[in-house]
């Protein structure tokens, strides 16, 4: 119940986060640059704190969207789903991408990934530089995290491996 709740709410929070986003950013009928130096990047809700994102192009708790996404190195998404389409477009860094059931595939600079609707993955920033990642979306951004078995769990018990396999690392 929680965690759908967080994920109903997910859509409210990305709206009052993002309000002061730029005009130009909201603007689908007129070109738009957005130097990467003038990126205002800010954590989502429901996600881990070592991934932030700014947004490029629409909103995307309302609709489909463009942000740039920073992870820091080291950081892990663990397993997840989003309800829209997905593509993921590497701008620098070296981000390891996993579907669920395939074997990893590390993307770098210029690498294009498209991770469809409902697919479960998780990504992780490796190496010591963060990752830029350009990422769109074809309807309105959700996270939905899941356990080993595909079952929709709370952000908190998706990353405790992360913390766990990381003390283990030490």
């Amino acid at each position: 119940m929680i965690s759908r709740l967080r994920t109903s709410l997910l859509p409210l929070t990305l709206t009052i986060l993002f309000c002061t986003a730029s005009v130009a950013a909201q603007d689908t009928d007129n070109p738009i640059v957005n130097p990467a130096a003038g990126a205002k990047f800010a954590p989502i809700p429901n996600a881990p704190e070592c991934f932030t994102i700014a947004v490029e192009k629409g909103d995307p708790s309302m609709g489909p969207s463009v942000v740039l996404a920073r992870f820091a190195p080291h950081c892990v998404a663990p397993y997840h789903w989003h309800t829209p389409g997905e593509t993921a477009m590497v701008a620098s860094g070296t981000l390891e991408t996993q579907m669920k059931g395939d074997k990893a595939i590390v993307a770098r600079s210029g690498d294009f990934v498209y991770l469809p609707s409902h697919h479960v993955h998780r990504a992780t920033c490796n190496g010591s530089a963060p990752c830029l990642v350009f990422l769109s979306s074809d309807a309105a951004f959700d996270v939905h995290w899941v356990n080993e078995e595909g079952k929709e769990i709370p952000f908190e018990q998706a990353v405790e491996p992360t913390k766990t396999t990381a003390k283990l690392n030490k």
